[in-house]
């Protein structure tokens, strides 16, 4: 029953758009058909958890430099067998920013999107079924970059698509 949460979420989650649709009930699928879902031993694919950081205004948000992809992204990563995804959202934000004050806007999911991870230092290409929720932050609180970080910037959403302007994190800054 550990996957029951997040199927519960999955089905509640109403998509912005047809392709988004598709993906959600990809992940559906994808997590009623495999068990160890959460563990990113699974090598076919994983879930994963995000958090898309707005400041409380909703006009700007927090995105990462990711050293390994070398693009900007919302913070986020694997489950390493946690079923519940949103505390890896949190955890995640957290680790990759630095940022200790993190409110959940509802709790529900926010964005489903699955893409492809390259093949990389002999680990197959495989998919992430990414989970996002809609987190807020503080624009004055103290940013830390890691090491799985080149920079950290609160970006306005009108100079987002200057950063990343693929369709996953445009279609998160259209729902704002």
């Amino acid at each position: 029953m550990h996957r029951k949460i997040l199927l519960d979420l999955l089905d509640k989650h109403s998509p912005i758009d047809e392709n988004e649709l598709k993906m959600r009930n990809e992940t559906i699928e994808f997590v009623k058909t495999n068990e160890d879902c959460f563990n990113r031993e699974l090598l076919i694919g994983h879930v994963t958890g995000s958090a898309w950081i707005v400041n409380d205004a909703r006009t700007h948000v927090l995105l990462t430099h990711h050293r390994k992809l070398n693009q900007w992204f919302q913070p986020g990563g694997h489950c390493d067998g946690e079923p519940d995804v949103l505390k890896v959202a949190l955890k995640e934000a957290n680790e990759e920013t630095g940022l200790k004050n993190l409110n959940v806007v509802d709790g529900e999911v926010y964005d489903v999107d699955v893409h492809l991870i390259p093949e990389r230092k002999g680990i197959p290409a495989h998919y992430h079924y990414d989970i996002r929720f809609l987190i807020e932050g503080d624009m004055n609180e103290q940013l830390i970059i890691t090491e799985e970080s080149n920079d950290l910037a609160w970006v306005s959403l009108e100079k987002i698509a200057e950063r990343n302007d693929s369709e996953s994190i445009m279609r998160m800054m259209r729902k704002i």
